[in-house]
């Protein structure tokens, strides 16, 4: 499965066995590891509950989208999460391909809630995501270790949620 933006040069598809050198490089930018931290053994299938994506800029790997899903009925809900190459970053690609994920998760997986949980000093991420439609519902303290290992730091609940039989902005039902 591929999801393609219709405005920006950019691609969600399925991991690769070739992505990965390209994603380590990626994730070891000080400008990622500082939100990711180190890259797992194992990366980029280290999280097998999660199904990941690969991010393409205009044909190159620019970084990972994945999501995870709560499938108890009465919680349903899914988890997405980021990371884009720093060259990359602030022109709006992190906003589109949230976005591209989300729609996706709402109109073909059948989820009418989503969530993220960004630091609350990645400042740069929150305003991807509010660009994206998602909005700020709580700071969870202490929540996420620091890169460093030693202390912790608060993380932003987000959400983006639609009722389920709505549809989307701009779409007729």
């Amino acid at each position: 499965m591929r999801l393609a933006s219709p405005k920006l040069p950019l691609v969600l598809r399925p991991l690769r066995g070739d992505d990965a050198s390209a994603l380590l490089r990626i994730h070891r930018e000080p400008e990622v590891m500082r939100w990711w931290d180190q890259p797992a053994d194992g990366f980029p299938w280290d999280e097998p509950e999660s199904i990941r994506f690969t991010i393409e800029i205009s044909g190159e790997v620019a970084g990972l989208a994945q999501f995870s899903e709560e499938t108890e009925p009465k919680y349903r809900h899914a988890a997405v999460d980021i990371f884009i190459s720093a060259r990359h970053q602030g022109q709006g690609y992190g906003s589109e391909a949230v976005r591209l994920l989300s729609e996706y998760l709402l109109a073909e997986r059948g989820h009418h809630r989503i969530v993220i949980d960004p630091a609350v000093d990645n400042v740069a991420a929150i305003r991807a995501y509010e660009r994206a439609g998602f909005q700020a519902v709580g700071v969870m303290r202490l929540a996420e270790r620091d890169a460093d290992g030693h202390g912790w730091h608060d993380a932003l609940m987000m959400e983006l949620v639609r009722n389920p039989g709505t549809p989307p902005p701009g779409r007729s039902g």
